[in-house]
């Protein structure tokens, strides 16, 4: 199908790379969508409209479509959500008088200017392994979290499904990536984020109404700044350069891996504000987003003009990162911090089968079944262990921690509890630090997606009002993450040696047996 991304001077990889995640990642998202979404107006346009989308962009992945065509395409799908599915900005609070509502003959030209700019602003930010899908995950989270508050189920579940097929295709994006998402995944991923963040704060006038503004920041500055100096340039601002953030900050001579980091911190940023900033006033959001936005640019400016270049061999480089290396070489932290992770996550996981009150029956009966079928791997088929135990880690897990959050040992009080809830923090780092200076080549390693976990595992969990049946939903969510991130990295570092972890593993399973008897 000639679906293959070929270098250029431009682009950055140097291998021609497949281009089909984008497809991928629609059907991720499509399944659960389908499956437990109500089907009404709002959610078949968003279908239908992300559909077009992602049919235009994997044509554009293998013919290279002009502009007009793809503009087509993407209006198309715009005026399907805004005509059918309602999706429109009309209300604009203090940035109207007495908080009146636009009528259509200018909500629907702004609604359709909006989501075809953010389409192609996550489109164009997709230029460095991971950039787009990191941006978009940090987007998503933040809807999802709004939709959560405002009780908007439908678009709660479209944010998850969403940042679940994101995070699968990570796994083989992050640099280096192995696939790229193509046309079709950065489309459909900004034209997801631009309904999804008019939706919730138009359904939900308390939010402010330029939230999405702030939900999609970073891209949007990042390309309103490229076309702006196209234009004074005399060039068509749809002509194709090396003008965007991430090529100046690699002209900066901040690494891959450091440029796409630099970006995802900006984005958290901007993140965290609209979440933290949901109820205040529009004027004042704009005015943030411009003192951001004015600094951002300020700074590539200056930087330019000095013909500024990050030092690479400064004193830091020379005092910290000399000794690490030295350290490294001689595998002291990886020790230290493997055989941390080692021991401490399997008894972490062994600590919360004690937590619940009781263990439904079912869940006993899978735990047997579990533990016979790790001990039968150890004996029988150690080449099978790590799959199987992936499979009873990644079903149980969950469930496990679900059940510990909701009904608790009456024993527990709050200092035992915030003893156990940090020790998840204290694990993290270790994790991270077997990541950094691992010599494995295959497997897990450290990639700017770590910062995507520390943002969902510490930084998520701390937004205020955050419970889901007097539950913390972003510390059960955090937890789940941690659990199987560090399972899977412990997994990769023991090189198929699992004998030891999947007999602690299968004696933890021992134990919710026994409790659901008991």
């Amino acid at each position: 199908m000639n679906a293959v991304d070929i270098p250029n001077k431009r682009k950055i990889h140097e291998t021609t790379m497949p281009k089909i995640g984008g497809l991928a990642m629609a059907t991720g998202a499509l399944v659960p969508i389908l499956f437990w979404s109500s089907m009404d107006h709002f959610i078949q346009s968003i279908l239908a409209g992300a559909s077009i989308v992602v049919i235009f962009g994997f044509l554009d992945d293998i013919k290279n479509l002009g502009y007009k065509t793809k503009f087509t395409g993407q209006i198309a799908a715009a005026l399907i959500v805004i005509l059918y599915g309602g999706v429109k900005i009309q209300y604009l609070g203090t940035l109207l008088p007495d908080g009146s509502l636009l009528a259509d003959p200018f909500s629907i030209p702004l609604t359709l200017i909006f989501i075809v700019g953010i389409t192609n602003a996550i489109n164009l930010s997709d230029g460095l392994d991971g950039l787009a899908g990191g941006i978009s995950i940090l987007t998503f989270i933040g809807i999802g979290y709004l939709a959560y508050l405002s009780n908007n189920s439908a678009i709660l579940l479209i944010a998850v499904a969403v940042t679940g097929a994101i995070f699968g295709f990570l796994r083989f994006n992050t640099f280096p990536a192995v696939i790229f998402m193509g046309d079709a995944g950065s489309q459909a991923l900004g034209f997801m984020a631009a309904v999804l963040s008019i939706s919730i704060t138009q359904s939900n006038p308390p939010f402010c109404a330029v939230l999405p503004l702030l939900l999609t920041g970073f891209p949007v500055l990042d390309t309103l700044t490229v076309m702006t100096e196209r234009i004074i340039a005399h060039k068509s601002p749809f002509v194709a350069d090396k003008r965007h953030f991430h090529h100046r900050l690699l002209d900066l001579g901040f690494f891959h891996t450091e440029a796409v980091l630099l970006i995802y911190i900006f984005q958290a940023l901007l993140v965290t504000a609209a979440v933290l900033l949901r109820f205040f006033s529009e004027w004042f959001i704009l005015i943030i987003y411009l003192i951001f936005s004015g600094t951002i640019i300020y700074c590539f400016l200056t930087a330019k003009k000095a013909g500024t270049r990050l030092a690479r061999l400064s004193w830091f480089d020379k005092s910290i990162k000399g000794r690490l290396k030295i350290l490294k070489e001689k595998k002291v932290i990886i020790k230290i911090s493997f055989k941390t992770i080692y021991n401490g996550i399997p008894l972490l996981l062994l600590a919360t089968a004690f937590i619940p009150v009781n263990i439904p029956i079912y869940f006993s009966i899978f735990s047997i079944i579990a533990c016979i079928l790790i001990l039968a791997s150890i004996l029988f088929k150690k080449k099978r262990l790590c799959n199987i135990l992936r499979l009873c880690l990644y079903i149980s897990i969950p469930f496990l921690i679900f059940i510990s959050e909701s009904t608790p040992v009456p024993w527990i009080n709050s200092s035992m509890t915030q003893i156990y809830n940090l020790s998840f923090g204290f694990l993290v780092f270790f994790v991270i630090m077997t990541l950094k200076f691992t010599k494995r080549q295959h497997g897990f390693k450290t990639t700017p997606m770590d910062f995507l976990i520390l943002f969902v595992a510490l930084i998520v969990p701390n937004f205020p009002a955050v419970y889901f049946d007097n539950n913390h939903l972003g510390l059960i969510t955090a937890k789940i993450i941690v659990f199987l991130f560090s399972y899977e990295v412990i997994i990769g570092e023991l090189r198929g040696e699992s004998g030891k972890l999947g007999a602690a593993t299968a004696g933890t399973f021992m134990v919710i047996f026994i409790k659901g008897f008991t």
